[in-house]
C-alpha cells in the first residue's frame, strides 16, 4: 500500500480525527501517516497498543525508531515510559508489549544501511537551548548524524516561526499547536516537507512542544523488498 507515499510532496496528517486500522497482533491498532509497502512497510506511524497486548519477537532489518507518548513500553529489554525516544538500528531484535497500553509514534525502514547507533533517552530531562538565528524556539538534541538531526523543539506562544529546509523536514505535535499554510495543527498532528521546502507557521496561544526530524528526505533509504 502506498500512502503519502510522494516524498516531494507536502503531506500532513491529524491523529486526532483518524481512523484506527488494526494490525495482525490483537489489541494492536495504527493511523498511517505515511507508508510504502504491505506488512513489512517503510513507514511513519502512530501505534496504540492495549493493555495487555503483544507484538511477537522479531528483528528490525530496516531499523525502528520510536517516541513513547503515552504508558509505558516495554521489551525484554527495558520499560520505557511517555517521553521515551528510542532508536533500534538495522539487526536489533526485541519482543515489544505493553502491560497497561501505550501509544507510540514509530517510523520504520528509515535508516541509513550503516547506523548501528542505538539509544534511549528521556525526553523530559534534555538540556533545552535556543538555537542561532530562531527567536522563540529551545531545542534538545536527541540524534544526529551526517544523515538526519532528530531533536525536541519548544515554541513560544504566538512565535512567528521560519526555517529553511533544504533537505526536508517532518514535525510532529506533541503539546500545544501551530498553524501552516492555513492549516492547524493540533496534538498529534504530522506536518512532512519536502526537500527545498521553507517552513513558515504561527505557534498557538499555548506554544508547542514538537519531535522534530530534518535533513533525512533528501536521500533515499532503503526500504523492504516486495
Amino acid at each position: 500500500m502506498n500512502h503519502n507515499a510522494d516524498f516531494s510532496r507536502r503531506a500532513a496528517e491529524h491523529g486526532a480525527s483518524m481512523p484506527w486500522v488494526a494490525s495482525p497482533m490483537p489489541g494492536v491498532d495504527r493511523q498511517m501517516l505515511d507508508r510504502v509497502g504491505g506488512e513489512v512497510a517503510r513507514a511513519t506511524s502512530i501505534v496504540r497498543y492495549a493493555p495487555g497486548s503483544a507484538f511477537s519477537a522479531h528483528s528490525h532489518s530496516g531499523g525502528e525508531e520510536f517516541l513513547v507518548l503515552d504508558g509505558v513500553f516495554q521489551d525484554e529489554h527495558d520499560d520505557y515510559p511517555a517521553g521515551t525516544y528510542v532508536r533500534n538500528p538495522p539487526g536489533t531484535r526485541h519482543t515489544p508489549a505493553a502491560a497497561q497500553g501505550c501509544t507510540i509514534l514509530v517510523k520504520l525502514w528509515q535508516f541509513d544501511r550503516a547506523d548501528r547507533t542505538q539509544i534511549a533517552v528521556d525526553t523530559a530531562a534534555l538540556e533545552m537551548a535556543q538555537p542561532a538565528g530562531r527567536p522563540g524556539v529551545r531545542l534538545g538534541a536527541l540524534f544526529h548524524d551526517a544523515h538526519e538531526d532528530v531533536r525536541i523543539e519548544r515554541w513560544d506562544a504566538n512565535a512567528a516561526l521560519a526555517l529553511d529546509l533544504p533537505r526536508g523536514g517532518e514535525f510532529f505535535v506533541i503539546e500545544g499547536g501551530f498553524s501552516e499554510a492555513g492549516e492547524a495543527f493540533g496534538p498529534r498532528s504530522w506536518l512532512r516537507l519536502p526537500p527545498g521546502a521553507r517552513f513558515e507557521g504561527l505557534a498557538g496561544p499555548d506554544g508547542a512542544r514538537l519531535w522534530v526530524k530534518t535533513g533525512h528526505l533528501a536521500e533515499p533509504r532503503f526500504a523492504p523488498a516486495p
